[in-house]
Parts: structure tokens; C-alpha cells; sequence
């Protein structure tokens, strides 16, 4: 997690370089859009005459660009928040990397923190099962892998064999189990006691594990008796 870092906020060298850089593009797209070759004069943006026709034709264009540069960070920061949220990141994570309050991130990115379905798989033909886990962006493609994994774990002795579906309340939205008379999956509902999920290192997620194992068994067991 971004908070467990001691992240410097200040201003360094690299920093100061990597703005010179960014300055650097907005002013070369400025050239480009007007026609004139980065290596002709103005060579900066002070290099005209304050009042002159040139300098403001010059200048807006530069604001031009620099709102439409501005605008592409913005878009970039708020796709790297939910990409960082799906990972597990809090507001306070987010707020941290990008200088803001935790309310400040909650603020300019909701809905982004706990956007992750976790996709929980039983593998093995018999007691005891292993387990394993996957994190996905979307419930759809969290429930399509789970269906995939189980309908070909049907062809390997380490192969799934039952999967459920956390959202970020964990919560089981999903789960399914190999069903030997049709070789294949089949959705089920869980037990109300499964149907909260603890995440995996939190206390009582090797206990829900363990319940899940002993009910797919039995299931399976009736199946194939």
C-alpha cells in the first residue's frame, strides 16, 4: 500500500527537470500547431514583444495547448486512481500520491476505491482443496473466468472445481461447482454463513476457506454417489 511509503512531496531536482520537460512539449506543440520549426525564433514564450499582434497570437495558442495538456493529465490521473483502487489502494493512499486530502481524493475520484471483484478458486478432485485467487476490474469478466476455470478443471486432477465471486464489501455475488452429471459447471447459492468473505491474510478467511472446502466436498459427493 502507497501509505506504508514515506513518500517525499517536495520539490527535487528530478522533479524540477521532469516540469522543464513538460513545459518543453507544450511549447514544441505550440510551435508545431503554428507552423514554425523548433528551431526558429520565439525559442520561449518571453521571447516577444508583450503587445504586440504576434506575441498574442502566440501566447493563446499556448493556452490552447497547455488546457488541452492539462486536461490529458487529469484523464491520465483518473484512470491511474482506478486503476490503483482496483489494486487495493484507500482514498488516503490516493490522496497521498497525488497531494490531496483524503477527502480531496474522495472527492475528485468517487466510486474509485473498492471498484475489485476477487475471484476465489477451489482446485483439486478431492479433500483437501487448494485455493486460489484472481482480481478483476469487472463482476462479468470475474464470473466468465470462474465458469471457464471450473468447466476445464474438469480435465486436470489439479484442476477447479467450484468458484465464487467477491465484490469490494466482500460480499459473494457468485459461485458455481463442477457438476459430474452434466461435466461441467452449475451455478449454486451459497450458504448464508459463506456468503461473507473475509480477505485472504484477514482474520477468519482461513475458516471461511475451510467451510467452503467441506461444502463443495459434500456436494460433490452427492453428485458422483
Amino acid at each position: 500500500m502507497m501509505s506504508m511509503f514515506d513518500l517525499d512531496t517536495e520539490d527535487t531536482e528530478e522533479k524540477t527537470a521532469f516540469r522543464a520537460q513538460v513545459r518543453a512539449l507544450v511549447w514544441n506543440e505550440t510551435k508545431r500547431r503554428l507552423g514554425i520549426a523548433e528551431n526558429e525564433h520565439p525559442h520561449s514564450p518571453n521571447a516577444l514583444a508583450p503587445t504586440s499582434a504576434a506575441a498574442l497570437r502566440v501566447h493563446l495558442m499556448h493556452l490552447q495547448v497547455a488546457t488541452e495538456a492539462g486536461k490529458d493529465a487529469q484523464d491520465l490521473a483518473a484512470d491511474a486512481a482506478k486503476r490503483a483502487g482496483r489494486a487495493g489502494a484507500s482514498y488516503a493512499d490516493l490522496g497521498l500520491a497525488a497531494n490531496l486530502t483524503r477527502q480531496a481524493a474522495r472527492k475528485r475520484w468517487p466510486g474509485t476505491v473498492g471498484t475489485q471483484w476477487v475471484l476465489c478458486l477451489l482446485t483439486g478432485k478431492s479433500h483437501p482443496h487448494g485455493a486460489a485467487t484472481q482480481v478483476f476490474r469487472s463482476e462479468e469478466k470475474a464470473i466468465a473466468a470462474g465458469l471457464t476455470a471450473v468447466d476445464e478443471g474438469a480435465l486436470d486432477n489439479d484442476g477447479a472445481v467450484a468458484a465464487v465471486v467477491v465484490d469490494s464489501s466482500r460480499q459473494a455475488v457468485w459461485a458455481c461447482r463442477f457438476d459430474s452429471g452434466t461435466l461441467g459447471p452449475q451455478e449454486i447459492t451459497l450458504p448464508e454463513d459463506l456468503q461473507s468473505v473475509p480477505a485472504t491474510g484477514q482474520d477468519g478467511h482461513g475458516e471461511w476457506t475451510y467451510r467452503w472446502q467441506q461444502h463443495i466436498t459434500a456436494l460433490l459427493q452427492d453428485t458422483s454417489g
